[in-house]
């Protein structure tokens, strides 16, 4: 749980990265994968930069058996 203001679309990305590395690293590898391969994922966060950017929230969700990790970013005066 958190947030992190931040001053750019770029650097919302970026956060996204870090709690992403931070979760997966907790999590079993099975359910890890899907976190690692969105981390590898350049045309992934390409969209998501452009749907920031366009003033439109982005939206990742990992999870394991007994939770779920739903990290947001979205522009600032934006609805999440």
């Amino acid at each position: 749980m958190g947030s992190h203001d931040a001053t750019s679309p770029r650097l919302a990305l970026r956060w996204l990265r870090e709690r992403t590395r931070h979760i997966t690293d907790q999590l079993d590898a099975a359910y890890a994968q899907p976190g690692l391969h969105w981390l590898t994922d350049e045309a992934e966060h390409e969209r998501a930069l452009a749907y920031l950017t366009g003033g439109t929230g982005y939206q990742l969700t990992l999870y394991d058996e007994s939770t779920h990790y739903v990290l947001l970013a979205y522009p600032a005066g934006a609805t999440p």
